[in-house]
């Protein structure tokens, strides 16, 4: 099987910096993670909490932390850096080939939908964001690898596009649809949906950082050399 990452990202209209960060982890027993954080407020402080919170994240992955103590540590640090001023959603998206599960762990008030080929289901239960509650701890989810499974999640600026423009946020039935119509392989198509529909809403002109996820587990034959790829496009 295959392992795929997307990322779709958009700034905030006319701010340089964006407040959402993420990135990827290779997990040292096999596999990968996805790390999705935004921080709170916006353009530069906003920022460097964000990546300041995946770096550790990124750091505490590779050194082989299990998500739920990555997502413990990283808010103790935030809460001392930031003496307890400072939140920042963050979500985690692992596919680990040690224990062949995908486990997801949320401190995020945006959901995340898994569909595999028997079943979608959407985890949004509530919970805090880290850097500011004490006893913060993340919501973990874990399901078996399936061939065919689609994760996707996003910040709130996906969630509240339009609302500015039209009050009216965005309707999640229209992202489920786009994740719905689409397979495994196609979660490039999948993420830049999903953004295209959002900036749509804000006609154009996105009214909060917007950041868009998705990772899937595609079925490949086995080839003799496993070639690992990249592919990253930065507009500036």
């Amino acid at each position: 099987m295959e392992i795929k990452i997307a990322i779709a990202k958009a700034t905030r209209y006319a701010m340089e910096f964006s407040g959402d960060s993420c990135n990827t982890a290779e997990r040292p027993q096999g596999g990968l993670s996805l790390i999705l954080a935004d921080g709170q407020g916006h353009g530069l402080s906003a920022h460097n909490t964000s990546g300041l919170v995946v770096n550790r994240a990124v750091s505490l992955i590779s050194d082989g932390t299990r998500d739920g103590a990555v997502a413990r540590a990283v808010h103790d640090y935030l809460y001392a850096v930031k003496n307890k001023k400072v939140s920042c959603t963050l979500t985690v998206i692992s596919a680990d080939l040690d224990s062949e599960t995908l486990v997801i762990s949320r401190n995020s008030n945006c959901p995340v939908i898994v569909k595999t080929p028997d079943f979608t289901c959407t985890y949004d239960e509530n919970v805090n964001p880290i850097g500011v509650h004490h006893h913060t701890k993340p919501l973990i989810y874990e399901l078996p690898l399936t061939a065919g499974m689609i994760i996707v999640s996003y910040t709130d600026g996906i969630q509240s596009a339009g609302r500015k423009t039209s009050g009216r946020c965005a309707d999640f039935n229209k992202i489920l649809d786009i994740i719905d119509k689409n397979s495994a392989d196609d979660i490039s198509f999948i993420t830049d949906s999903i953004m295209d529909y959002a900036l749509q809403l804000d006609k154009e002109q996105a009214g909060d950082d917007m950041t868009v996820v998705a990772m899937s587990i595609c079925a490949k034959d086995n080839t003799k050399t496993k070639v690992q790829r990249v592919n990253i496009e930065y507009p500036f």
